[in-house]
């Protein structure tokens, strides 16, 4: 099956690198153009590097090279008017907003004793806040063609089983659940569907690092990429040590796509059975 956004115009968060990255080439392949935008830039309390104007052009030449448009820009997803002015300049360019991906965030780790304030709040601005930006820059236009349309949010497995040493990230992503759910609601009579997606572990630059590697390989100083697989394969009852962005992109499209135009509401586990353990 081909074609399954085909005329549709995404507009996707957090959209340099990682999963965001996967999202906007998954659409792009089934027919999507893409509004994109990311930070570029650091945040202190992130103790990894977040993507770059680089992994941004990257993204940028892999939709085009699939033969669809991209409207790709810098933007916080803590500053509103940012992102309301990048996706009024996409829709101008490309004459409509059908889905929205909030995917943008962000992953720190302490125990909530003795978690910086600064992390705190960092963590609640980008991961839920920047959440409901996204979605608030977005909802004008999807609503504005008539047709319905998709609203995806990234929240996590850990939305629904918590961990220790996340108390943040875990506070972020439930509110992203619970966020979705008054959404789903709110915009149902105008057939805009709102769901999450919860990923367990994935493999991209937000896990693959040493900070996040330490997390759970403490005893060692700089665990390699083969330490923590091993130590993440003991999370999940299926027999692999994460998911790949590229699993949750295909979540994502089938719930832009019109195979899922009664589906709303939903937290999309894409987990190895995480949850279930």
């Amino acid at each position: 099956m081909t074609g399954r956004v085909e005329g549709k115009v995404a507009f996707i968060t957090g959209a340099a690198r990682g999963q965001g990255r996967a999202h906007a080439v998954r659409l792009a392949s089934e027919g999507a153009d893409i509004i994109a935008v990311d930070l570029c830039g650091g945040i202190d309390s992130v103790p990894y590097p977040l993507a770059t104007d680089t992994d941004l052009k990257e993204t940028v030449r892999l939709v085009e090279g699939l033969g669809r448009r991209i409207a790709a820009s810098r933007a916080d997803v803590r500053d509103l008017a940012a992102l309301e002015s990048a996706v009024a300049a996409g829709v101008a360019e490309f004459g409509r907003l059908d889905i929205a991906v909030a995917n943008a965030g962000i992953l720190s780790a302490a125990p909530t004793e003795t978690l910086a304030e600064q992390s705190w709040q960092d963590m609640i601005d980008v991961n839920l806040t920047g959440v409901y930006h996204a979605a608030k820059a977005a909802i004008p236009h999807i609503r504005a063609s008539g047709a319905g349309g998709a609203i995806i949010l990234s929240s996590s497995a850990l939305g629904i089983r918590a961990m220790p040493n996340l108390p943040h990230y875990v506070a972020a992503k439930t509110g992203v659940i619970g966020l979705m759910r008054a959404m789903a609601l709110e915009l149902a009579a105008e057939r805009i569907r709102v769901n999450t997606v919860n990923p367990s572990i994935a493999d991209t630059p937000m896990v693959q690092n040493t900070a996040v590697h330490q997390l759970f390989v403490p005893d060692v100083e700089d665990p390699t990429r083969e330490q923590a697989a091993a130590a993440f394969a003991t999370l999940n009852p299926m027999p692999t040590p994460w998911v790949d962005a590229e699993d949750v992109a295909n979540a994502v499209l089938f719930l832009a796509s019109d195979e899922a135009r009664y589906v709303t509401g939903l937290e999309m586990k894409i987990d190895a059975g995480f949850c279930l353990a």
